[in-house]
């Protein structure tokens, strides 16, 4: 019997063998309920593996508030599972935001180190994991970024310890880009990640954290285009996650290819909308406004003029709702401002209300706005109003001991004040703030809260120094411009506009025909003359 058993196995298995191909196929096709692929083993029930990697697979793409419940709720299962309250308080660290809920971080810690000290079955190598987040929420008057010092130099050696563990590289990956410092223009960090990814990705294509990470550690001008693959996968391994939509137009906006970016924003936003009437705090408002600046951004520089005005129009049509953080009142602070200034309307920009309830550099955005749009409409006053209010936010967050928002917001009252002199006459003052705010920004590279500035200072630079009548000096402002942040529309326009008076006819005729390749619509007027210019250009080009 046990050769007829053997050969009816045989046969069953070839049966059976083009079903599980199919299956497979069909996991690999990523339906819409998916989130992507995990394997993170744990000493829980074994059960509940598939429940846990759904979990890890929610964390990597952020998705903090899913995550958490689903933690939440192995615990509940599995009480003796240690490693599901370490999953929660994973969910509390917003380490590239600093917006998490640190109390309750703090709470889960504490129940999953009491869990493994009382666990026998809890691993040496899941004690690691639990010891390296104990560096987060340590009580110990040290700030956040020492913290997330301690903690990445854990997980290195967690890595170092495990070389096996592929969960254990990709979690101290996304630390290294935590504490990238913003200064630090080698982007040492950044690439120290992508070592660390790049090879694991080739193993695991359908692991969310690691594509996800690849695009915070390239979200750099040197590196954008490194993580490109990325970004255009992403979305596709985790389809349910309007985090994992929205992060790939992180390296779309530095390249500046603006239909990814509104396609991917527009995605963002519909699930982060459609998970507000299930979410029991601020986080999905948080996604969904974070996708709304980005898709402003990006309609801005496209020319879309209406489309940009439908997203304010549609922010300011929103409930209001509590639990927000950095990342919602960033957005609720910078789309106005951006539609305001980048199309010229001063008065309005002048008119805008900062969100007193918004964390400082929040309100600086409106400031700087209001600042900027004063100037320029010549109400001097308001003007000198917004620069003090600057100045006292700046102070107020250097108390905090933040010094690169406390140096953002000096970047900004150094713009307010550059627009301030030029109005009164000062042209050579104006120059020289506008040089000096160029300068300073440039020496930080931008958070991850925002696709960019409201208008970079290089920008304002340029455009002051064409109105002063220094076009080649403008011009070459203009090219640095476009260097940091590809295909901006203003960016393009002044540069072709600088060109031009430069007498650097072929330099212009570049630079206008490159924003009619980029801005769609008949919105805005630049856009016209640009394809004026390249018709006039063609025209000329066919005479005998």
């Amino acid at each position: 019997m046990r050769p007829l058993a053997a050969a009816f196995a045989s046969i069953l298995l070839l049966l059976l063998a083009p079903l599980a191909a199919s299956q497979e196929d069909h996991h690999h096709a990523l339906s819409e309920e998916e989130v992507g692929s995990v394997h993170f083993t744990t000493s829980c029930r074994a059960d509940l593996a598939i429940d846990f990697n759904h979990a890890v697979a929610l964390l990597h793409s952020f998705q903090y508030e899913q995550a958490r419940q689903a933690f939440t709720d192995i615990s509940e299962k599995d009480p003796q599972c240690a490693m599901a309250q370490w999953g929660v308080g994973m969910s509390h660290y917003h380490g590239l935001w600093d917006n998490g809920d640190m109390a309750a971080g703090r709470a889960a810690l504490k129940k999953a180190q009491q869990i493994a000290a009382g666990n026998s079955k809890t691993t040496a190598g899941e004690g690691a994991y639990i010891d390296a987040l104990a560096e987060i929420y340590r009580e110990d008057g040290k700030d956040a970024y020492a913290h997330g010092v301690a903690f990445e130099q854990k997980m290195a050696a967690l890595q170092t310890a495990y070389p096996h563990d592929d969960e254990a590289a990709i979690f101290h990956a996304l630390s290294l880009a935590i504490t990238a410092p913003k200064t630090d223009k080698t982007f040492s960090n950044q690439r120290k990640c992508g070592e660390i990814l790049e090879p694991i990705f080739a193993r695991q294509p359908h692991h969310p954290g690691i594509a996800h990470y690849i695009i915070h550690c390239y979200d750099n001008p040197m590196l954008a285009e490194k993580g490109l693959n990325a970004a255009r996968i992403y979305a596709k391994i985790a389809p349910a996650s309007a985090h994992a939509n929205h992060m790939p137009s992180h390296l779309f906006t530095r390249v500046g290819s603006w239909d990814e970016s509104i396609s991917s924003n527009l995605k963002s936003e519909e699930l982060a909308a459609a998970a507000e009437t299930s979410s029991k705090n601020g986080e999905a408002r948080d996604q969904r406004l974070h996708a709304m600046d980005y898709l402003e951004y990006a309609y801005l520089q496209s020319g879309r003029v209406g489309k940009a005005k439908a997203v304010l129009d549609e922010m300011n049509a929103l409930p209001p709702i509590s639990g927000l953080t950095l990342t919602g009142g960033y957005a609720l602070a910078a789309i106005p401002a951006r539609i305001a200034i980048e199309l010229g309307n001063w008065e309005q920009a002048g008119e805008l209300r900062a969100h007193e309830e918004s964390v400082p550099w929040a309100q600086a955005i409106t400031w700087a706005a209001i600042g900027v749009g004063s100037a320029r409409a010549k109400n001097l006053d308001r003007a000198s109003q917004a620069e003090r209010k600057l100045a006292d936010l700046r102070d107020a967050i250097a108390k905090q001991n933040n010094a690169y928002w406390s140096n953002q917001v000096e970047v900004q009252r150094r713009e307010v004040a550059t627009w301030i002199a030029e109005q009164s006459g000062k042209a050579s003052d104006a120059l020289q703030l506008a040089r000096s705010a160029a300068e300073l920004e440039e020496s930080m590279d931008k958070h991850a809260v925002t696709p960019g500035a409201i208008t970079p200072a290089r920008e304002m630079l340029a455009e002051l120094l064409l109105m002063e009548h220094h076009a080649k000096e403008s011009l070459a402002e203009y090219q640095s411009v476009l260097k940091i942040a590809p295909n901006r529309f203003n960016a393009l326009y002044g540069a072709a506009r600088a060109a031009e008076t430069a007498g650097d006819a072929s330099a212009a005729s570049a630079y206008f025909r490159k924003l009619t390749e980029v801005a769609s619509g008949d919105e805005r007027p630049e856009l016209k003359v640009a394809r004026e210019k390249v018709l006039a250009e063609k025209a000329s080009a066919s005479q005998p």
